[in-house]
Parts: structure tokens; sequence; C-alpha cells
């Protein structure tokens, strides 16, 4: 027969009355470990017992030491009955144990008191408000959830909490406070003290029993990193054993798909499908991950940084709501962000931060926009109505003798004064383009279809009956 039993987290009160009844009933004992402070106590009091120390010296890595103790406790037990003693509870960071019991054979699991129990003691921490546990040499795969308290465990030397501490500042705030706890519950060996994350590696003393507390992160009020998963997966695209095609993508080659993906998710916002729209945002999302990733690869910055930036910038500019400033309209919101954006960038102009890559109609209603708001405007839109028949004459005067350049010019001239007599009018440019464009396509379907019911091509149609056609599409819309 095979018992397991736990140890405690250190201190000779915290072993179980029925843990030390089957370390006294004379069956063989073996100890995963003497390095913990309750099993001096243990020899004292005439218990005998071999331990597995020796296993730590003849191999590299800890999967294989754990590996070892494992087959060594099954083999052993095979043959009498066995006690085989850990330190804490026999289930909590206790790999050689997990491997017995994946075997199948009978065993018996005498529980006791865990490092997190007693952390909690320590720290007078109510494990029911949020309380997660991670292995500090697993932190590769597991990730700590930023609006509970974390428990970083086996944190055994300068290396580990050095190695740890990069990872975590991925993640928190590098002032973040960190509770670095030994021996928690243990008498005369307890040791707690508080550092910033960024100087966790600094602490001296780190050994076998200590862990490290981080409390939530006050600032997450949505709960744990939702970004991660997505962060891990494109990481692992680009790693090593990743995808060819995304491990060939930089930012310029990139460019193009954030544009695709924005112009798609617009269009299943006019579309009203929601469906459509969850699946293009999420699109649009791994635009930005891949890009933050390409960024983080050459150590500029990574998604979480993004995702501070923004967060701090919307603070910052909505003073009204997490500040002391009022305002009583939306035009004073506005207003109000614009001249904080002029205090953080002083000397760009007033129309400085329009960006060049927005459609040309969008980027024409932003700025007119932009001017309207310090009084450069019509006072409605009889002035901007005015301007489109003026723009017109002069077309029509450089399509008759000014040249293609000229022809361009006022091409664009009256465009831009459209684009103002549609924003006075609330009417969107951009739009209203959009939509335009759109009949057109739906019209010209109407004219194919048509020519292939008569059993003609399209192009031997002459213009009159393509004229009549259209206007037969015309007026079925109209009666639709």
């Amino acid at each position: 027969m095979l018992t397991v039993v736990g140890l405690g987290p250190g201190a000779p009160g915290a072993v179980p009355l029925e843990v030390l009844e089957f370390l006294r009933s004379g069956r063989r004992i073996i100890l995963r470990t003497t390095e913990h402070p309750v099993v001096p106590w243990l020899l004292e009091q005439g218990v005998i017992a071999e331990s597995l120390d020796h296993l730590y010296e003849k191999a590299s890595t800890f999967e294989e030491v754990y590996a070892r103790m494992a087959e060594f406790v099954l083999r052993e037990a095979a043959r009498e009955d066995v006690i085989f003693a850990v330190p804490g509870h026999p289930l909590v960071a206790e790999e050689a144990v997990h491997r017995i019991l994946a075997a199948g054979i009978p065993v018996r699991l005498v529980p006791a008191m865990s490092f997190v129990e007693a952390i909690c003691a320590a720290l007078r921490l109510d494990p029911l408000r949020g309380l997660f546990v991670l292995d500090a040499l697993q932190l590769d795969k597991q990730q700590p959830h930023l609006a509970a308290g974390n428990i970083v465990a086996q944190v055994y030397n300068r290396l580990v909490a050095g190695e740890t501490k990069l990872t975590l500042m991925q993640h928190y705030p590098d002032d973040h406070p960190v509770t670095v706890v030994r021996a928690a519950g243990v008498p005369g060996e307890e040791r707690v003290v508080e550092v910033p994350l960024y100087g966790l590696d600094r602490v001296d003393w780190f050994d076998h029993l200590t862990s490290l507390y981080l409390p939530p992160l006050a600032e997450v009020t949505t709960g744990r990193y939702c970004l991660d998963p997505l962060v891990n997966v494109v990481t692992v695209l680009r790693g090593e054993r990743g995808c060819p095609w995304d491990r060939e993508q930089t930012h310029a080659t990139l460019a193009r798909y954030i544009l695709e993906e924005a112009f798609e998710t617009v269009e299943a916002i006019e579309q009203g499908k929601m469906y459509n729209l969850c699946e293009e945002l999420g699109d649009l999302l791994l635009q930005i991950v891949l890009h933050a990733q390409l960024a983080s690869e050459r150590g500029f910055f990574d998604i979480r940084e993004v995702i501070r930036k923004i967060t701090a910038k919307m603070i910052h500019r909505h003073p009204h709501v997490f500040g002391e400033a009022e305002v009583r309209s939306s035009r004073e919101v506005r207003l109000n962000w614009d001249r904080i954006k002029r205090a953080e960038k002083p000397e760009a102009g007033y129309l400085a931060g329009i960006s060049k890559a927005l459609p040309a109609l969008l980027r024409a209603e932003k700025v007119q926009a932009r001017a309207a708001r310090v009084g450069f405007d019509w006072p409605d839109y009889r002035g901007p109505l005015a301007k489109v028949a003026e723009e017109l004459k002069e077309l029509e005067r450089a399509v008759e003798g000014g040249g293609p350049e000229r022809a361009r010019e006022e091409i664009g001239d009256l465009l831009f004064a459209v684009v103002n007599l549609a924003r006075l009018l609330g009417v969107n440019a951009e739009r209203a383009c959009a939509e335009s464009t759109e009949r057109f396509v739906r019209r010209f379907a109407y004219l194919e279809q048509r020519a292939a019911a008569e059993g003609r091509p399209l192009e031997e149609l002459s213009l009159e009956e393509m004229d009549r056609l259209w206007e037969e599409a015309k007026r079925r819309e109209n009666r639709g």
C-alpha cells in the first residue's frame, strides 16, 4: 500500500495528527527532501526516514528528477507498504506525486496545510476575494490575473527572481508592489518584505521556501487581461516554429490590411449585422496585435504599452469625467479636447494630426470641422451651396481652355466645396458617395442581367438601349 502524506508548510504545529500517526506507524518512510523546516523536528521525535535528495544531483532537469522519484517510489511500493512524505499539501506543487497518481495504482492521500494557506495567514488574505497561484517556472504558459491577487511559488533563487520579474513586467507597471514571503508560518524563520516589481531581484534571501504575492492591479476593472490568448497566438505565429507568412511580415507589408479591415468593419456597421461586426472587429484587432508584436520583437513597445498609453490619454482628455472640469455640451467637449491636444503638442498647428492617409472626402470633412470649431465656417448651408455653383463655373472655364492640370485643381475645389455643403446639411459625404457608387453598381448589374436575358453581350447594346435599361432600373428601385 502506498500512502502519500503532506508535512505542512514547515511549522511542527502545522503537521496534522493523522500524518504524525502514519509517520510513527513503523512503515517505511521516504521523504522527497530533507530541505524542509519540519524534518529536523520529526527526526528528533524518533521518526526514521530516508530521502530522495540524492536524485537532484543525478538529473539535469526538474522533470527528470520528478520522473525518477515517481519511478523509485512506485517500485518500492510494489514490494512493501511505503509512506511518501512531501512538503506542504501532497497535491500542491508536487509534480512527483502527480506522476505517481497517473500510474493508476491505489494511493491513499493524507492532506496537510500548503504554503498557500500559510501565505494567506501571514498576509491576511481572503482567497474568496480572488486569488490565483502560479509557478515561477511555468510563467511562459501561465498568465497572472490582473484583477485578482496572484501568488507566484518556487522563486527559489535570485536568478529565477530576475526571470520572474522580467515576465511580470510585461503585465504589471514596473513599480507595482510585490510582497516577498519566505517560510510563511514557520516560527522564527518567516520573513516578509514588500518591494517594487523592478527591485524584486535585489532581495538576497530567496530559497526553496520563498513565494511572491502581487495584489490586484487597481486600474483593471474588467477582469483578466483578455488580450493574452490572442497575443500568445500571434507570438507563436511569429516564432521560430510559426507560420512562414506571418514571420515575413513587416509594418509596411501589413499597413494595407489595417485599411482593408477598417473598411470592412465600417461596412458591417452600415449593414447593421452584429455577427459580421463582431468578426470584423476581431480581424481589425488582430492587425493591431500584429503591429504591437512586431514592435515588441524590436524592443520598442508591446500591446500592454499600447493599452496603457491609450487608457492614460482617454483619462487625460476627459477631465469632465475623470477630473473636476465641467462641460455643458458636446461642442464644449470637442473644444476642450482640442485645447488639451494643443497643450500636449504646442508646436503643432491647429489642423495637425489629421492623417493624410484618410480617404480624401473624409479628410476634407475633418479639416473643415476642425476649422469650424474656432469659428472659421459658414453660418449655414447657403454659403457652401453658392460656393459649389461658383466652383462648377470655374471648372467649366478650366475645361474649355485651362488644360488638364487646371481642370484637376478645379475638380478638387469643387469636391471640397461639396463636402462642405454636405457637412452643413448633416450629410456624411464619404458615406453619401459610397451609397451612390453602390447604387451605380446595382443598376449596372441590372443592365448585365437584362442583356444576358436577351442573349446579347453587354458591349453590343447601344448607348440609347443602355440608357433605357438604366431608367428602368431606377424605376424598379423607386417602386421597391
